[in-house]
């Protein structure tokens, strides 16, 4: 079994890939056509070879992508009222501003996102654990602290992913995302890349976002415990200033996870994949063959040593 760096991400009636050069995106049309779009990705530079830097460089990279991809594919969901004129006020944004309002309005939609996700999933729990009375001075009491502040994180986490998975548009992400998983296993154990043979395989994969996401919120209690603090606000400026490193510390134990046949990382890996119940669906064929198209746009070919870790 082969290993590869490609991954993917899923959209509204499609997903992208990502891959060492560029990223493609394959999107459904309403009258059933598959349109591919590819774009090439920056070169990579040192950033992309420093451990744990490369991991905050990697998520802010692939929070932009996402906006981007998911802006794309809404375009095509729309396409039966795009005969319709703009309004006045939308006409004149463009007319001023172009390109550059819609990049404009591509970074705030990350930061807001960034931001919503830091409230709910850092913050709020931080908060909530200050209503009970550890102590401030000792190790234990700060592990204590963390320990429930994450089992917080925990629920709340899940609770989102439960909530938001009964919306029935996202349903349809979800299946997608499966459809994502199961072609990349595919392509991994050698695999031609037909509907047949990507139907075989599991729709969870061990580098997936929300394998992520846990392992944030597991690397957040471990890092936020070593830290002191004394007040509510040194408490909440701690954690944001972390957030990069446990980030980047995440992604690189994702990353080893991802290529590594320990039982130890099979153990890491257990919660993600169990979380990815909520997050990957069972596909169609007709979504398959989308991550088909966008699998085929980035993967190279004519280098065997390309798209490997």
């Amino acid at each position: 079994m082969k290993k590869t760096s490609i991954g993917g991400m899923a959209l509204i009636e499609g997903l992208m890939m990502i891959g060492p050069k560029n990223a493609a995106i394959a999107v459904r049309k309403p009258d059933g056509e598959i349109v591919v779009d590819k774009r090439t990705l920056p070169r990579r530079t040192l950033i992309s070879k420093i451990p744990v830097i490369r991991g905050i460089r990697a998520f802010f990279r692939q929070m932009i992508l996402g906006v981007k991809a998911l802006m794309y594919s809404a375009d095509f969901v729309d396409i039966e009222d795009s005969s319709a004129k703009p309004s006045k006020i939308d006409a004149f944004i463009d007319r001023i501003f172009g390109d550059r309002f819609k990049d404009a309005a591509i970074y705030f939609a990350v930061i807001v996102s960034i931001a919503f996700s830091v409230g709910l999933f850092i913050l709020l729990p931080n908060i909530l654990a200050g209503f009970l009375r550890f102590s401030k001075t000792t190790s234990g009491g700060r592990i204590l602290y963390n320990i429930f502040e994450g089992i917080i994180r925990i629920t709340l986490f899940l609770t989102y992913l439960t909530l938001v998975s009964k919306m029935n548009d996202i349903k349809r992400v979800w299946r997608y995302h499966g459809a994502e998983h199961k072609t990349i296993h595919a392509y991994e154990n050698g695999e031609e890349l037909t509907v047949e043979n990507i139907q075989k395989y599991s729709t969870r994969h061990p580098r997936c976002g929300t394998s992520f996401l846990f392992l944030v919120l597991i690397v957040s209690i471990i890092t936020f415990s070593l830290i002191p603090w004394t007040t509510v606000w040194t408490r909440l400026l701690s954690r944001i200033m972390l957030l990069p490193f446990v980030a980047g510390v995440s992604y690189e134990i994702l990353k080893f996870a991802g290529r590594s046949n320990w039982k130890v990382m099979k153990i890491i890996n257990a919660p993600g994949l169990a979380f990815q119940r909520l997050t990957t669906k069972e596909p169609d064929d007709l979504m398959v063959e989308v991550a088909i198209e966008a699998f085929n746009g980035v993967v190279i070919k004519d280098d065997e040593n390309a798209d490997k870790w």
